[in-house]
């Protein structure tokens, strides 16, 4: 049980894809402008990864090595096809709002490190789980940093649901965190504190040692 819960708590704290592999950043810089937004990424991704990583592991035996990338991406692309018309069909200001994102999907470096480096070389159970742990940790950075920006820049919080409240009056607003620099200030923010507590952490282990 422990080596099941270490897979899963791995892709959330100790290899979180953004904020310590640092990658798949552009849809965290380019969608977290509501946590409506991060929370439909985060989601979509989440499936696509445990689904691409569930077939991946189960056919990793058959699938010849000097195909496999091939092979990955059309997994992938499959997967990430059906988010797409999901979305669209029935969440249409979600599939608006992520725009060229959603279909990028097919190419983060988050689905297809994870497909390579884990699922290629685990079994089914294993793989699900780190598909599990790595999408609800992208997908917790991700409402982080949506939080952050949605509140201090646009003065709102579930900006595009029925539960839409102004909290901040326009004349207090942060512009720019709604902007592209806006979207690099935050994760740099983020990305601070996650790595002090992580020097402390380090800190405190080696006093410990001594």
């Amino acid at each position: 049980m422990s080596s099941k819960l270490a897979i899963i708590t791995k892709g959330i704290l100790k290899e979180n894809p953004l904020l310590i592999l640092n990658i798949g950043l552009c849809s965290s810089l380019g969608i977290t402008t509501s946590i409506f937004n991060g929370l439909g990424m985060g989601a979509g991704m989440t499936f696509v990864l445990v689904m691409s990583e569930l077939v991946i592991s189960l056919f990793r035996k058959c699938i010849p090595s000097s195909i496999r990338l091939p092979v990955f991406i059309i997994v992938i692309a499959a997967f990430t096809t059906i988010v797409q018309l999901v979305l669209q069909a029935f969440v249409t200001s979600l599939y608006d709002a992520l725009g060229v994102f959603l279909p990028l999907i097919v190419v983060n470096c988050i689905i297809m490190g994870r497909v390579e480096a884990f699922a290629s070389k685990n079994s089914i159970g294993e793989s699900v789980l780190d598909g599990i742990g790595m999408g609800i940790g992208y997908t917790i950075v991700l409402v982080a940093i949506s939080l952050i920006r949605e509140l201090f820049g646009a003065g709102t919080l579930l900006a595009g649901t029925a539960l839409k409240v102004e909290l901040i009056p326009e004349s207090f607003r942060i512009g720019i965190l709604n902007s592209a620099p806006g979207g690099f200030i935050v994760f740099g923010i983020v990305a601070a504190i996650n790595q002090s507590f992580q020097n402390a952490k380090n800190a405190k282990a080696q006093k410990e040692v001594q």
